[in-house]
């Protein structure tokens, strides 16, 4: 059947609206701030036979909506083992070896059948505020094995044939800190899917099966095609680019991501064989999480293109099994949103050597996972688990955004005041930090500092970040952006982490702080060539030291602090001379 343009459009739309209103009700209704306020979760609609994504909402995690992909084929395959899927079923599981990321994130999935047979899938993913494990939060940088992240639940039925298995329930709860958090995320997320089912059963008594099933189909070729057209426009060959994580958390030794991305008869390859091989730590992911993530990569690269799996249809992977990218069970990957930050770094630089008008710098490259957990006064148990900002990477169309949240994600930085609220803390400094950003043409954007004041008796405090050795890079002749920092205070000073960015059981007392440092952007193009008026706005808002702004971008300053523009293009003139 062939479908009008502006039909395809209205639906496209109204498919859309589907999954971002799934998103409104799980972010209004959860119990959980990182839900709730930093909207760490994704839904989406996907294939009936294959899982593949077809419409995503775009208030959630982008990560999310590719990875489900995996996650509803595991449902597919295991509902076709056992008998096959009923209508009023719903799945339920955090099983990273199928459905990708970590045991924090939950996935519900339930099929939406027409006339006794399934039409698509529903899911929903939320990132749960406490799911078990060593650590209070799960981000476990000392983590061997998935076991001491937290329980794992393969895919099960929380709902069987529409009857609720309050058992399973029980026993999700059993194993969490915090089962009155749990209780409200999960429901929120039950809640998310039975609008969206009464939605998209409206819009197909509206329209009929065969019209909304063309629909998707003429979605997935358009973006498959819009893809390859992207890929052709790139000049042909193999470009290369490496970057790297600080450790493990176990060893302190840098791991290597590499890409060799290969442009070739309108199809792209990218070959990340040369990758370091599975580690001890928790930084491993799984296949499905590292296809997800350069999916990401290329949506932000590519951005006219619907985001749908077309987008994937012209790209073909080499993963090696034994690599940190394609881990199985029970390999620890709870800190896979650092990993995937640093793949999203080497497709960026790799881009950067194809198509520089369309290339960006790399971002801050750590969420810096930070987890403080104690009693209160009453007995009560308190878990804080949070993520922070950082500067976004420069690009050919201007300075990189300042203290924004990581690429894998549309989620936003929890708010201090919701923080504060809700647990006994205090940020005493919630700013930007000056010279953080990689300099360049266009500038990276700056990154933050943070610093929290303990106002209970005691606390435990985990963080689980990256980029404390490895800087995120500039590219095309920019510079690099600060490394990440973290200390903590205890009665005898300020300390460090021994591994820079990863650490387990600091203890600190009321009145104590803590400091986070966050890394900018990588720069884009020569420093040099930076406008000096741009140089003195830098300098006027705080962004850059005068030292940073002789330093990095060669200009002249005055006694007074203001730029010499004579000086300053004589001063430049010599350097490229040289």
């Amino acid at each position: 059947m062939a479908i009008d343009p502006v039909t395809l459009a209205i639906l496209k739309g109204r498919l859309e609206q589907i999954a971002d209103e799934m998103d409104a009700t799980l972010f209004r209704s959860a119990f959980n701030p990182i839900i709730a306020e930093a909207h760490d979760a994704s839904h989406g609609i996907y294939d009936a036979q294959t899982g593949d994504t077809l419409v995503q909402g775009k208030s959630g995690l982008p990560i999310f909506v590719g990875v489900m992909a995996f996650a509803v084929k595991a449902v597919i395959d295991k509902a076709t083992a056992q008998g096959g899927l009923n209508e009023g079923d719903v799945w339920i599981f955090n099983d990273p070896y199928v459905g990708g990321t970590h045991l924090s994130d939950f996935r519900l999935v339930k099929p939406i059948f027409r006339d006794g047979k399934v039409f698509c899938f529903l899911a929903s993913v939320g990132h749960w505020h406490d799911v078990g494990g060593n650590v209070p939060g799960n981000y476990n940088p000392a983590a061997t094995e998935c076991f001491q992240e937290g329980m794992l639940i393969p895919p099960v039925k929380l709902y069987d044939k529409g009857v609720y298995r309050s058992d399973v329930v029980d026993i999700l709860s059993a194993n969490s800190r915090l089962p009155l958090s749990l209780y409200g995320d999960l429901n929120g997320q039950i809640n998310a899917l039975d609008l969206g089912e009464k939605r998209m059963k409206a819009l197909l008594d509206e329209y009929g099966d065969a019209v909304l099933a063309d629909s998707l189909g003429e979605l997935k070729s358009r973006a498959a095609d819009m893809m390859r057209a992207q890929i052709s426009g790139l000049p042909e060959g193999t470009v290369s680019a490496e970057d790297f994580l600080d450790n493990d958390g176990i060893k302190d030794e840098p791991l290597k991501i590499a890409l060799d991305l290969t442009i070739e008869n309108g199809r792209m390859v990218m070959d990340f064989t040369r990758s370091s091989p599975a580690c001890a730590g928790p930084v491993n992911i799984s296949r499905a999480t590292t296809i997800a993530a350069c999916y990401v990569a290329l949506k932000h690269i590519f951005g006219d293109v619907p985001a749908n799996a077309g987008v994937l249809e012209p790209v073909d992977f080499k993963i090696d099994d034994d690599s940190l990218l394609s881990v199985k069970a029970p390999k620890p990957v709870g800190g896979y949103t650092e990993t995937i930050m640093r793949l999203i770094d080497v497709v960026f630089q790799a881009i950067s050597q194809l198509a520089p008008k369309d290339a960006m710098a790399p971002a801050y490259g750590t969420i810096n996972a930070l987890s403080l957990a104690g009693h209160r006064a009453d007995g009560k148990r308190w878990v804080m688990f949070s993520f922070f900002g950082g500067g976004h990477g420069a690009h050919a169309g201007g300075d990189g955004l300042n203290h924004g949240n990581a690429p894998i994600s549309t989620a936003t930085i929890p708010p201090l005041e919701i923080l504060e609220s809700a647990y006994p803390v205090r940020f005493t400094q919630w700013a930007l930090r000056p010279d953080s950003g990689g300099p360049g043409t266009t500038r990276g954007g700056l990154g933050a500092t943070y610093e929290i004041e303990l106002l209970e008796q005691d606390a435990d405090v985990f963080l689980f970040g990256e980029r404390g050795k490895y800087a995120p890079k500039g590219i095309l002749g920019g510079g690099d952006a600060a490394l990440n920092r973290f200390t903590y205070e205890q009665a005898d000073g300020d300390h460090t982490p021994p591994m820079t960015s990863k650490m387990i059981g600091i203890h600190i007392e009321r009145g104590q702080k803590l400091k986070l440092e966050t890394p900018g952007g990588g720069g884009y193009g020569d420093p040099r060539l930076r406008d000096p008026e741009a140089v003195a706005r830098d300098l006027a808002l705080g962004y850059i030291t005068p030292e940073a702004a002789t330093r990095d971008f060669s200009v002249a300053l005055t006694a007074d602090g203001s730029i010499d523009m004579t000086k300053t293009a004589d001063l430049r003139r010599q350097e490229a001379a040289e």
